[in-house]
Protein backbone atom coordinates (compact mmCIF):
# COMPACT_ATOMS: atom_id res chain seq x y z
CA UNK A 1 0.00 0.00 0.00
CA UNK A 2 2.77 2.05 1.00
CA UNK A 3 5.62 2.40 -1.74
CA UNK A 4 8.79 0.96 -0.08
CA UNK A 5 10.57 4.13 -1.45
CA UNK A 6 8.49 6.42 0.90
CA UNK A 7 9.09 4.60 4.09
CA UNK A 8 12.71 4.67 3.67
CA UNK A 9 12.09 8.01 3.32
CA UNK A 10 9.97 8.72 5.88
CA UNK A 11 11.05 6.13 8.76
CA UNK A 12 14.40 8.62 9.17
CA UNK A 13 12.22 11.91 8.90
CA UNK A 14 10.33 10.25 12.16
CA UNK A 15 13.56 9.39 14.11
CA UNK A 16 14.68 12.74 13.90
CA UNK A 17 10.92 14.12 15.21
CA UNK A 18 10.87 11.49 17.97
CA UNK A 19 14.49 12.30 18.94
CA UNK A 20 13.86 16.06 19.19
CA UNK A 21 13.02 17.15 22.61
CA UNK A 22 9.26 18.67 22.72
CA UNK A 23 6.29 19.01 24.92
CA UNK A 24 6.07 14.88 25.39
CA UNK A 25 9.72 14.09 26.01
CA UNK A 26 9.44 17.15 28.22
CA UNK A 27 6.12 15.32 30.38
CA UNK A 28 7.25 11.65 30.06
CA UNK A 29 10.66 13.10 31.65
CA UNK A 30 8.64 15.18 34.05
CA UNK A 31 6.56 12.27 35.23
CA UNK A 32 9.93 9.91 35.86
CA UNK A 33 11.24 12.51 38.20
CA UNK A 34 7.87 12.95 39.56
CA UNK A 35 6.53 9.35 40.29
CA UNK A 36 9.24 6.89 39.28
CA UNK A 37 9.83 5.01 35.79
CA UNK A 38 7.04 2.67 35.76
CA UNK A 39 5.03 5.38 35.69
CA UNK A 40 6.38 7.61 33.11
CA UNK A 41 6.75 4.89 30.54
CA UNK A 42 3.38 4.36 31.16
CA UNK A 43 2.88 7.86 30.55
CA UNK A 44 4.60 7.48 27.29
CA UNK A 45 2.33 4.97 26.17
CA UNK A 46 -0.73 7.06 26.76
CA UNK A 47 0.66 9.79 24.77
CA UNK A 48 1.73 7.59 21.54
CA UNK A 49 -2.29 6.26 21.94
CA UNK A 50 -3.64 9.89 21.90
CA UNK A 51 -1.04 10.39 18.58
CA UNK A 52 -2.53 7.42 16.96
CA UNK A 53 -5.92 9.19 17.42
CA UNK A 54 -5.04 12.36 16.43
CA UNK A 55 -3.98 10.59 12.93
CA UNK A 56 -6.98 8.82 12.68
CA UNK A 57 -9.07 12.25 13.63
CA UNK A 58 -6.30 13.64 10.81
CA UNK A 59 -7.31 10.93 8.20
CA UNK A 60 -10.74 10.83 8.59
CA UNK A 61 -10.51 15.28 7.91
CA UNK A 62 -12.06 15.73 10.96
CA UNK A 63 -8.54 17.43 11.71
CA UNK A 64 -9.22 20.16 9.19
CA UNK A 65 -12.02 21.30 11.42
CA UNK A 66 -9.75 22.09 14.71
CA UNK A 67 -7.55 24.35 12.23
CA UNK A 68 -10.54 26.17 10.76
CA UNK A 69 -12.74 26.78 13.78
CA UNK A 70 -10.87 29.02 16.09
CA UNK A 71 -12.73 28.06 18.64
CA UNK A 72 -12.47 24.53 18.43
CA UNK A 73 -8.80 24.80 18.85
CA UNK A 74 -8.84 27.33 21.68
CA UNK A 75 -11.21 25.13 23.83
CA UNK A 76 -9.16 21.74 23.41
CA UNK A 77 -6.29 24.39 24.01
CA UNK A 78 -7.48 25.78 27.47
CA UNK A 79 -8.52 22.81 28.61
CA UNK A 80 -4.66 21.23 28.42
CA UNK A 81 -2.85 24.23 30.03
CA UNK A 82 -5.80 23.53 33.02
CA UNK A 83 -4.74 20.34 33.23
CA UNK A 84 -0.59 20.72 33.19
CA UNK A 85 -1.36 22.95 35.47
CA UNK A 86 -2.75 20.74 37.61
CA UNK A 87 -0.33 18.63 37.31
CA UNK A 88 2.10 20.77 38.13
CA UNK A 89 0.70 21.80 41.84
CA UNK A 90 0.35 18.13 42.49
CA UNK A 91 4.04 17.52 42.28
CA UNK A 92 5.02 20.84 43.93
CA UNK A 93 2.41 19.39 46.72
CA UNK A 94 3.71 15.77 46.69
CA UNK A 95 7.08 17.20 46.38
CA UNK A 96 8.45 15.62 50.01
CA UNK A 97 7.11 11.97 49.38
CA UNK A 98 10.12 9.89 47.70
CA UNK A 99 9.70 8.28 44.43
CA UNK A 100 6.91 5.65 44.47
CA UNK A 101 5.49 7.20 47.08
CA UNK A 102 3.48 9.48 44.65
CA UNK A 103 0.12 7.65 44.58
CA UNK A 104 0.76 7.34 40.24
CA UNK A 105 -0.62 4.14 39.11
CA UNK A 106 0.46 2.90 35.67
CA UNK A 107 -3.13 3.32 34.75
CA UNK A 108 -3.38 6.64 35.64
CA UNK A 109 -0.26 7.79 34.62
CA UNK A 110 -1.30 6.51 30.76
CA UNK A 111 -4.55 8.23 31.34
CA UNK A 112 -1.97 11.66 32.29
CA UNK A 113 -0.34 11.31 28.83
CA UNK A 114 -3.35 10.43 26.98
CA UNK A 115 -5.17 13.38 28.48
CA UNK A 116 -1.88 15.90 28.41
CA UNK A 117 -2.22 14.46 24.16
CA UNK A 118 -5.44 14.87 23.24
CA UNK A 119 -5.43 18.29 24.68
CA UNK A 120 -2.43 19.63 22.74
CA UNK A 121 -4.22 21.25 19.56
CA UNK A 122 -0.80 21.51 18.12
CA UNK A 123 -0.24 17.52 17.49
CA UNK A 124 -3.53 17.19 14.80
CA UNK A 125 -2.41 20.23 12.91
CA UNK A 126 1.46 19.17 13.14
CA UNK A 127 -0.24 15.63 11.73
CA UNK A 128 -1.90 17.34 9.10
CA UNK A 129 1.10 19.36 7.85
CA UNK A 130 3.95 16.22 8.26
CA UNK A 131 1.99 13.14 7.00
CA UNK A 132 0.08 13.97 3.72
CA UNK A 133 3.75 14.72 2.15
CA UNK A 134 4.07 11.10 2.21
CA UNK A 135 0.16 9.65 1.90
CA UNK A 136 -0.27 8.73 -1.95
CA UNK A 137 -4.33 8.19 -2.45
CA UNK A 138 -3.64 6.46 -5.67
CA UNK A 139 -1.94 3.84 -3.42
CA UNK A 140 -4.82 2.90 -1.85
CA UNK A 141 -7.49 4.18 1.06
CA UNK A 142 -6.25 7.51 2.32
CA UNK A 143 -7.11 6.58 5.65
CA UNK A 144 -5.31 3.22 5.87
CA UNK A 145 -1.77 4.83 4.83
CA UNK A 146 -2.47 7.56 7.91
CA UNK A 147 -2.93 4.80 10.37
CA UNK A 148 0.59 3.02 8.92
CA UNK A 149 2.89 6.00 9.24
CA UNK A 150 1.23 6.78 12.32
CA UNK A 151 1.75 3.73 13.60
CA UNK A 152 5.39 4.21 12.92
CA UNK A 153 5.57 7.49 14.45
CA UNK A 154 3.88 6.84 17.59
CA UNK A 155 5.74 3.86 18.34
CA UNK A 156 9.09 5.71 17.68
CA UNK A 157 7.88 7.92 20.04
CA UNK A 158 6.64 5.85 22.73
CA UNK A 159 10.28 3.95 22.67
CA UNK A 160 12.38 7.80 22.84
CA UNK A 161 10.12 9.28 25.55
CA UNK A 162 9.72 5.93 27.80
CA UNK A 163 13.43 5.70 27.67
CA UNK A 164 13.72 9.13 29.06
CA UNK A 165 11.27 8.51 31.71
CA UNK A 166 12.69 5.14 32.57
CA UNK A 167 16.53 7.24 33.41
CA UNK A 168 14.46 10.18 34.68
CA UNK A 169 12.80 7.90 37.40
CA UNK A 170 15.98 6.05 38.04
CA UNK A 171 17.71 9.51 38.72
CA UNK A 172 15.02 10.97 40.76
CA UNK A 173 15.03 6.87 42.72
CA UNK A 174 18.56 7.38 43.65
CA UNK A 175 17.75 11.00 45.07
CA UNK A 176 15.08 10.01 47.19
CA UNK A 177 17.46 9.48 50.39
CA UNK A 178 17.31 13.17 50.50
CA UNK A 179 14.38 15.42 51.98
CA UNK A 180 16.18 18.51 49.99
CA UNK A 181 16.84 16.28 46.98
CA UNK A 182 13.29 15.45 46.84
CA UNK A 183 12.05 18.80 47.22
CA UNK A 184 13.74 20.18 44.25
CA UNK A 185 12.64 17.27 41.99
CA UNK A 186 9.30 18.04 42.93
CA UNK A 187 9.87 21.60 41.84
CA UNK A 188 12.02 20.64 38.54
CA UNK A 189 8.94 18.29 37.20
CA UNK A 190 6.53 20.98 38.57
CA UNK A 191 8.18 23.55 36.67
CA UNK A 192 8.56 21.30 33.52
CA UNK A 193 4.57 20.89 33.47
CA UNK A 194 4.13 24.63 34.37
CA UNK A 195 6.36 25.43 31.22
CA UNK A 196 4.36 23.25 29.40
CA UNK A 197 1.18 25.05 29.79
CA UNK A 198 2.66 28.24 29.23
CA UNK A 199 3.76 26.94 25.81
CA UNK A 200 0.87 25.59 24.95
CA UNK A 201 -1.40 28.62 26.55
CA UNK A 202 0.67 30.73 24.28
CA UNK A 203 0.96 29.26 21.26
CA UNK A 204 -0.85 30.65 17.94
CA UNK A 205 -3.08 28.50 15.38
Amino acid sequence: MIDPVTLLTFVPAALVLNLTPGADMMFCLGQGLRAGARPAMAASAGVSVGGMIHVTLAGLGLGAVVAAVPWAFDLIRWVGVAYLLYLAAGAVRNRTRPIGADPMTAKRAFRSGLYVNLTNPKVILFVLAFLPQFVDPAKGPVLAQFLILGAILSLGGFVVNAGVGFFAGGAGRMLTGSLLARRILGWVSGTIFAGLALRLAIVER
